[in-house]
Order: C-alpha cells, then structure tokens, then sequence
C-alpha cells in the first residue's frame, strides 16, 4: 500500500516570469533559486521548491491557495501589503491570482530535518507548545 510521505513541491501559472520573481523576492530578499530555465523558475526551499511557470492565465477560484511556512508571518504579510498584494488573514494573493497561506513554522506541525535548516540558516527555529503537543500525538517527539 502506498503512502503520501510529504510535498516535493508546488507549481504556479505566473503570467510574467520576471514579475514573479520580483514579488517573491520583495517577500523574501534572500530568495535563492534551485534553476531556471526561460519560462520557468525554481525557488528552493532546502529540501523543496515553489516552481513558477510562465503562461497564460487562468482565473482561479478564491479559495485554492497552499500554505506556506515561514519564519516571520508578520514580517511577509508586511511586505506582502507594500506590493499592494491582495492580503485577507494570513492569505497572500499574487498578482496572477495564486493564493498561499502564511504560517509560522513554530506553529504547525510540519517539520524540517536538522540539516536542512541549518543549510537555510534556519537552525533557530523552534517548536511551539501546541506544535509539539500535536506531533507528540501522533508518537513524533522532538
């Protein structure tokens, strides 16, 4: 029987390449990319990527959207909002309509392994009480 171990990564239709990648690195001035080719980009995020590929289109329903983890939810919603980004809660809109939910990493139960964050000069980054609660749970002690 198979298993979903986790997410690889997530594509998005961008309309302009070179926007996209001005608007995630507005949200994250240190963006690195994992390759690139003419119509497509790949943001590396340690050991998983956001794959952005230039195209046409299409409108998309409100609320399909991802979520992604990061460090500072405050400090992204901040620059999310000088873009004049489509912001509702912790939900980012880009200008393409792709949707992701920012959330901190402390907070949710997705985890990263040791040397991957300390490759993404992430080695800080701690667990919240409720976090560590809810993977303790399903037998994961950190």
């Amino acid at each position: 029987m198979a298993r979903a171990i986790g997410i690889n990564h997530v594509a998005l239709d961008v309309g302009s390449l070179e926007e996209a990648l001005e608007f995630w690195r507005a949200l994250f001035p240190d963006l690195k990319l994992r390759g690139r080719s003419r119509q497509m980009a790949f943001i590396d995020l340690g050991d998983q990527f956001v794959a952005l590929s230039e195209q046409e289109v299409e409108p998309r329903r409100e609320h399909r959207h991802f979520g992604l983890v990061v460090d500072d939810v405050a400090a992204v919603l901040a620059a999310a909002g000088e873009l004049g980004a489509s912001i509702s809660g912790n939900n980012v809109g880009d200008p393409w309509g792709n949707r992701f939910d920012v959330v901190a990493y402390s907070e949710v139960q997705f985890t990263k392994a040791e040397p991957v964050l300390r490759a993404q000069n992430a080695a800080d980054l701690e667990k919240g009480a409720a976090a560590r609660a809810e993977l303790r749970a399903k037998g994961i002690d950190l």
